[in-house]
């Protein structure tokens, strides 16, 4: 079944760039920046989450490294090429990555040159290696009402030209979305889509406040599966959940496969997709994160197709880009 999932063509919606990076890449630009020259196996530990992490706090420590590697254009256009070319190797047509601009911009560059030099990344990595991309920028919880609003006038420079979409990221629990309720609503009047990671660390009233703000999907969202009503509105307005199992178990967002609430989400009608969230810091692949819940929760070879079916419906791809990899999929 794995090797079937593997050729399968998918489509992931929520991957982080500096959470993906792979070892090989990471131990190179960790030499080039003078950040990091131990032993592979030191480097393993410091960028990959344990199977037992004690919170979201301990696992978002493991970006550390990447991000103190990720502060010139080449290594910026580097992580996103070698990307898209680990997702080509696995079967994906479509991903979606995302990032947090601000945290690049140490050694100097602005905001506008970490966006482009990661969509130079990903256009080369579409022309080499076949697989169709957006970026979305994501704004951290734990930085100023300011930068929050920064990247939102990045995001519109680049609307359509690579970015796609905006999302919230961070420490959940720490730093509720409130914090950038203005920044969302001035988002929603210009236009600008975005997703936010809520129902993570922190319950249904997070998921809540997010679609309040015009959310069009949820990162993880794993709270809502506690609220029947909340379920009930996810579903009636076909609020995508981006899914991320592995990860999920993690952080302890969920606490087994046992209680994971995928098919629950699946049976109230919610739509749902599975995604890697971190490649390296989870130490996954779509195919295992697929493999996963076909084998821990049943689901059949047609169940694991709609999902990935699901993905490209819940994109945020131009229509022409996602009418055409649709055919791919049938």
């Amino acid at each position: 079944m794995e090797e079937w999932i593997k050729k399968l063509p998918k489509a992931e919606l929520h991957c982080h760039l500096d959470g993906s990076l792979s070892l090989e890449l990471l131990a190179k630009l960790a030499r080039e920046e003078g950040v990091f020259d131990g032993q592979a196996q030191q480097l393993r530990r410091l960028a990959t989450a344990p199977e037992d992490c004690r919170s979201l706090e301990q696992y978002l420590s493991c970006f550390d490294l990447p991000v103190a590697c990720m502060q010139r254009e080449a290594a910026l256009e580097a992580s996103a090429r070698e990307l898209l070319k680990e997702a080509a190797a696995e079967g994906l047509i479509y991903l979606e990555v995302r990032f947090a601009p601000t945290l690049h911009c140490r050694r100097g560059l602005s905001l506008e040159a970490v966006v482009f030099s990661v969509l130079k990344g990903l256009e080369e990595g579409r022309k080499k290696y076949g697989v169709e991309y957006s970026l979305i920028l994501c704004i951290m919880r734990h930085e100023e009402e300011e930068k929050g609003f920064a990247v939102l006038e990045t995001a519109e420079k680049f609307l359509g030209k690579g970015v796609a979409a905006l999302d919230l990221a961070g420490a959940e629990a720490a730093f509720p979305v409130e914090r950038f309720a203005a920044v969302f609503r001035a988002a929603a009047d210009r236009g600008i889509p975005f997703t936010i990671h809520a129902g993570e660390a922190a319950g249904p009233e997070s998921v809540k406040k997010a679609l309040e703000l015009g959310a069009r999907r949820i990162g993880h969202g794993l709270a809502a599966a506690k609220d029947p009503g909340l379920m009930r509105e996810l579903a009636a307005r076909e609020i995508v959940l981006e899914l991320c199992p592995s990860s999920n178990l993690q952080t302890r967002a969920a606490k087994s496969w046992e209680s994971y609430p995928l098919r629950k989400f699946l049976q109230e009608g919610i739509p749902v997709t599975v995604n890697t969230d971190n490649r390296t810091v989870t130490g996954t692949t779509m195919t295992r994160e697929l493999s996963l819940v076909q084998q821990k929760l049943g689901l059949t070879a047609q169940e694991i197709r709609s999902l990935c079916r699901q993905a490209l419906r819940g994109s945020f791809a131009p229509e022409e880009t996602r009418r055409r990899l649709q055919e791919q999929m049938e």
